[in-house]
C-alpha cells in the first residue's frame, strides 16, 4: 500500500515532484513501512522526497491501479515548514496552479490533486496506470 499527500498551500498552490525514475509529474509519496500508520508514512515521504514538513488533514481519495495492484491512499495535508529541495527520488519540486498540474501531469495523478481540492471525498476511483476506469 502506498501513501501520498496532496500538500495545498494557502495561495491554493500544490507540491509536486518530478520524479526521477520516470521524469513524469506526480504527488509526493510512497510504500509504507510495515510498521508505520498511514498518516506517519504521508508525513515521511514528502518531507524525504521534498524537503516539506506536513500536518496531514484528512484522507481525500483511495485509488487502486488494477494492473499493478496498488492501492494508494492520498491525504490532504498543510505545509508547516521545511524549504523546498530535491532528493534521489526527485528531479524537480514546484508548487504548481491546479491548471499547471491538469497540464503536466496524466489524469490518474491530476485527478487525486483535484480530489484533494474538492473537499466532498473521500473519493474511490480505480485505474489502469493511464485512465481511469468509470463506476459501475
Amino acid at each position: 500500500m502506498s501513501a501520498a499527500g496532496a500538500v495545498v498551500r494557502e495561495d491554493g498552490r500544490l507540491l509536486a515532484i518530478r520524479r526521477a525514475d520516470n521524469g513524469t509529474w506526480e504527488l509526493p509519496g510512497g510504500i509504507l513501512e510495515l510498521t508505520e500508520s498511514p498518516e506517519a508514512g504521508v508525513t515521511r515521504e514528502v518531507l524525504e522526497e521534498t524537503g516539506i514538513h506536513v500536518e496531514v488533514d484528512e484522507l481525500s481519495g483511495v485509488y487502486k491501479n488494477t494492473t499493478r495492484g496498488i492501492v494508494a491512499l492520498v491525504f490532504r495535508c498543510k505545509p508547516s515548514g521545511g524549504i523546498e529541495r530535491t532528493s534521489d527520488e526527485s528531479t524537480a519540486v514546484a508548487w504548481l496552479t491546479p491548471e499547471e498540474i491538469a497540464e503536466r501531469m496524466s489524469e490518474v495523478y491530476a485527478v487525486r490533486f483535484l480530489d484533494a481540492l474538492d473537499e466532498d471525498g473521500p473519493h474511490v476511483r480505480s485505474h489502469d496506470g493511464k485512465r481511469l476506469i468509470p463506476a459501475r
